[in-house]
């Protein structure tokens, strides 16, 4: 039980005894082929989930500072390297060097300084099938594993995902589900906790909850953009202010909710790591269907991604206020007041 409080709060609720007995822990810096760690019969931890739901993430992110971290680096880069560095159960790090964070690379080689063992995955910016085929079986040779295996898994991780998706169509077509109740079951798709069979399980209990809530009326449908949030209570927030988040953008993503039985193609199709264009496009498209009144385009302080925002702003049409992140906890009174004028000039 030790390590499972740390887990998020999708885990919380499965209300897990202990950790898959036999399994390796295989920390992840953020979404990667998850069939391949799955089917070699090892354990996927996405690190940013252990970190941003620990009591103490705040400490992490100053720890980090006091082992040398400069304090304008991302605070979730912070907290992955003190989350790795004091978690002896996680015996290795998957490091998403291509298509996530700018800093992984030097987030990489200071794990490696403090001797955890690393590898590297990159995203091909091109959308290449071939070089992501290659960064794949990269991966399934590190971990002892094929093509069959993994195909196998996939189409076992879809089944569970299939739950998340129908959870995300009651979100924004039947207004029965929270936007931090769609957050939390889309994110930890990541990972599914860990554990694929208990996570399904809980999945289905949650849904038939779901499905059963009355539907909400009279709330502003708003978009949620950009990386997950590194406070814990804009969801509850925007919700006291009659305002629920019915599309969370990456988080969705992270359910892989594509149409094709290709596994290389999902992760082509996955929009996150490949650039602002396509994530538009998706965009759009959801914000259309969802019929969104507007959108709040969350950046974390020094990242890069904080430069898309100019283009998010210019490519769409619906309103878009964007804010801004540093460090884990509460919401920030600048960041209240702000969400206020927002949801009252959408009204």
């Amino acid at each position: 039980m030790g390590v499972f409080k740390h887990r998020t709060r999708v885990c919380k609720i499965l209300e897990f005894a202990d950790w898959r007995k036999g399994s390796v822990r295989v920390g992840i810096t953020t979404t990667i082929p998850v069939e391949i760690l799955f089917a070699a019969g090892y354990m996927p931890v996405d690190l940013n989930n252990i970190f941003i739901t620990r009591p103490d993430s705040m400490r992490l992110v100053e720890e980090a500072e006091a082992a040398g971290y400069p304090r304008n680096v991302c605070g979730w880069i912070k907290g992955l390297y003190t989350t790795v560095i004091e978690d002896k159960d996680i015996t290795e790090v998957i490091a998403v060097t291509q298509g996530d964070c700018s800093s992984t690379h030097a987030l990489m080689e200071t794990y490696q300084m403090a001797g955890v063992k690393t590898i590297s995955f990159a995203y091909p910016a091109d959308r290449d099938y071939q070089t992501l085929k290659n960064q794949m079986e990269k991966l399934m040779r590190h971990f002892g594993t094929d093509w069959p295996a993994v195909n196998r898994m996939k189409s076992k991780l879809d089944e569970v995902r299939r739950r998340v998706w129908e959870m995300d169509r009651l979100t924004w077509q039947e207004n029965r589900v929270s936007g931090g109740d769609n957050h939390y079951w889309q994110v930890s798709c990541s990972d599914f906790c860990g554990d694929v069979e208990r996570f399904k399980q809980a999945a289905e209990e949650k849904l038939a909850a779901f499905r059963a809530a009355p539907p909400r009326t009279g709330e502003l449908r708003i978009g949620f953009i950009g990386v997950p949030p590194i406070w814990h209570d804009l969801y509850a927030y925007l919700e006291n202010l009659g305002a629920r988040v019915v599309f969370n953008e990456v988080q969705r993503q992270f359910s892989m909710p594509f149409a094709t039985q290709d596994v290389i193609e999902q992760y082509l199709l996955y929009t996150y790591p490949y650039g602002v264009f396509g994530r538009i496009e998706d965009i759009r498209r959801e914000a259309e269907k969802r019929k969104l009144d507007g959108i709040i385009h969350y950046v974390q302080s020094f990242c890069f991604r904080q430069i898309e925002d100019m283009i998010i702003k210019a490519k769409l049409e619906l309103p878009v206020m964007t804010i801004e992140g540093d460090k884990p906890g509460a919401l920030d009174a600048r960041t209240k007041l702000r969400l206020d004028s927002f949801v009252e000039m959408l009204r």
